[in-house]
């Protein structure tokens, strides 16, 4: 099983036991030594002398607050102290069949059982009556016990560490997992790589990005080096109830964009047509198959295509979907062309359904058909570095085919779905005003950063521009959002 996510190691326990069950430090290992991360903690112990009471005694201590708080650990134990504390202050020893059966609840670490004075009513009470006796208990932490952040911040420089500046974000695409280091971190990336393995139970693969994304390939993918697990970089992902399997390393796969995919698919309506210009392996086009939106959907990078077409058959979506392998300014012009073709339908038949209390069939509802439309309703665009350069490509592009547009049919010109890079300030409209002058220079028609729905500018362009996500401090992920302007669409070329 693998899926994707994007991932950040919790913090490590505030409370009484953030700092004595933190595990012992060593700021010059460099090499991982599992063993060396290893702790006896003594504490007191509850123990509970009739079974039947331990939810009792248990609900007690929970509401008095008297119990150990300390994450990832049961503090229900089944090796109880030998030597113990009863009522009146006497000592009790217990029996080797009485060390078997019994167990004991772990106690707050500022209580002693040796010390009345720090027991707080509840465990007075609860002596006193005969339901548990006091006495000492060693925890024994080790390696297993802590988070990556926990041990990681054993190990790196304590000024890292006070300024929280530990690296903790990676991201998971199938069994891999993929960091982005910075050069600081060099001298101890093998060891990241190995803790991050350990504490990642469905990695397999840890690598390291060396430079961005695209810096040796048109096609999107990065150099990287493995630093820990295996050199396996076939994976398999789940998004929006589909699975991809794709060699990572020869495509672009982006875990971070999961709820941008969902949040553009939801936008299509049943029955349109869609033109994935740059769909990569499908992330947008198999998801809006699956809800029975046609799809054209194009990449430049050969093994991404090959992907996609792997996809649209295991996920079911061919009646829906169909792949190209084109330049993105020809895939643009050719949906012009594929205007042209021939009508295309999709039948959907019904299942046959029995329940368990009718196990007879009942009759079928008549299939459902949908036409594909002759006209494409959107075009996404998503290759944020330069996909706004590929507009130009629209200017004309519909020359000479006014008739399948309003007001000669009740089609409109498609909305255009272009992601792109801006700048990250105080004032957003500074960006909007950024990508729309980006956006008219290659239209060679003015868009403004008005011509939102209800804005001042021109409501028919329907402007709308939405916030992905932060990249880094500089640098912001958007989809801009328009309606294609006839002014473009119909001009002579």
């Amino acid at each position: 099983m693998a899926s994707t996510a994007v991932s950040k190691q919790p913090s490590p326990p505030n409370g009484e036991s953030s700092a004595m069950f933190r595990p012992p430090v060593n700021r010059a290992m460099r090499v991982l030594d599992r063993s060396f991360f290893h702790k006896s903690i003594p504490v007191s112990a509850a123990t509970v002398f009739e079974n039947k009471d331990i939810m009792r005694v248990r609900k007690r201590l929970v509401a008095s607050k008297d119990l150990l708080d300390l994450p990832r650990y049961n503090v229900c134990r089944v090796d109880p102290p030998r030597s113990l504390v009863v009522g009146n202050g006497q000592s009790l020893e217990l029996s080797n069949s009485d060390l078997e059966t019994r167990k004991c609840l772990l106690l707050g670490v500022n209580i002693k059982h040796d010390d009345i004075t720090t027991w707080s009513p509840t465990i007075n009470e609860l002596v006193n009556e005969g339901s548990v006796g006091l006495g000492l208990y060693t925890v024994q932490l080790d390696y297993s016990h802590w988070t990556y952040s926990d041990i990681i911040d054993a190990i790196l420089p304590e000024e890292d560490v006070e300024r929280g500046d530990a690296p903790e974000g990676f991201t998971l695409t199938g069994h891999v997992l993929h960091l982005n280091l910075r050069e600081r971190w060099a001298p101890y990336k093998h060891l990241i790589a190995e803790i991050l393995l350990d504490k990642n139970p469905n990695t397999r693969t840890v690598i390291n990005k060396t430079q961005d994304v695209g810096s040796e390939s048109q096609f999107r993918t990065f150099p990287f080096e493995i630093l820990a697990g295996e050199n396996d970089m076939n994976v398999t992902v789940h998004e929006q109830g589909c699975e991809f399997k794709f060699d990572f390393s020869r495509v672009y796969w982006n875990s971070r964009l999961e709820t941008e995919h969902r949040r553009l698919v939801n936008t299509f309506k049943e029955g349109e047509l869609v033109a994935d210009v740059m769909a990569g392996v499908g992330p947008f086009a198999v998801p809006a198959g699956k809800k029975k939106i046609f799809v054209w959907a194009n990449d430049l990078n050969p093994h991404g295509w090959e992907v996609m077409e792997q996809a649209i058959a295991h996920n079911h979506v061919s009646s829906f979907v169909s792949a190209y392998n084109l330049d993105g300014r020809e895939f643009i012009r050719e949906t012009a062309n594929l205007m042209d073709g021939p009508v295309h339908k999709a039948i959907i038949w019904p299942k046959a359904h029995r329940s368990r209390t009718n196990p007879e069939e009942k009759p079928l509802p008549p299939p459902r058909t949908f036409v594909r439309p002759a006209t494409v309703d959107h075009f996404v665009m998503n290759l944020p570095a330069t996909a706004i350069d590929f507009l130009d490509a629209f200017v004309g592009v519909y020359t000479g085919r006014e008739r399948f547009f309003e007001p000669h049919t009740d089609r409109k010109l498609p909305l255009i779905h272009v992601y792109c890079f801006s700048g990250h300030s105080d004032d957003e409209r500074n960006e909007h005003v950024d990508i729309c002058q980006r956006i008219s220079d290659r239209l060679g028609f003015t868009i403004t950063a008005d011509d939102t729905v209800g804005g001042s500018g021109n409501p028919e362009r329907e402007l709308h521009i939405h916030n992905v996500r932060l990249v880094s401090p500089n640098k912001q992920m958007f989809c801009a959002t328009f309606r294609l302007p006839q002014e473009v669409a119909f001009k002579s070329i």
